[in-house]
């Protein structure tokens, strides 16, 4: 009972921080099945064709980053960059890869009040998608 109750708090912990944050991220080791922790994700936006840094953070140990734009910020419409520091993770990880890393550019358009853009990856491929 202890157990289901802690899973519980936590799922909701995790939830009430996608609803409070606009933007999060999850990335995980297809090799494995694990979550890659302590990935650097970096988030820029693009304006006057110039991408300017936003934020920077490091999956925790679930591999999830659940906050990663910036809390003084308002998720405007527009095209975006989320940026996962792959090939370091991997030499961290004493693997080969073939990508220094991944690029995600997304358009915002305001039709929804979160975005989730999870990451699976290899060392020598990976997927991503929108996301919830």
């Amino acid at each position: 009972m202890k157990k289901i109750l802690i899973a519980t708090l936590a799922t909701t912990a995790v939830t009430l921080s996608f609803a409070q944050n606009p933007l999060s991220v999850h990335v995980l080791n297809l090799e494995n099945g694990l979550p890659s922790p302590n990935v650097e994700v970096t988030l820029e936006t693009q304006k006057n064709g110039k991408w300017v840094q936003l934020s920077q953070a490091r999956t925790n140990p679930q591999g999830r980053i659940t906050a990663l734009y910036p809390e003084n910020k308002t998720f405007d419409k527009g095209t975006y960059k989320v940026t996962f520091k792959t090939g370091d993770w991997f030499k961290t990880q004493k693997q080969n890869s073939f990508f220094p890393e991944v690029p995600v550019i997304f358009e915002v358009d305001g039709s929804v009040n979160h975005y989730h853009i999870p990451l699976l990856l290899s060392p020598y491929g990976y997927s991503t998608y929108r996301g919830n």
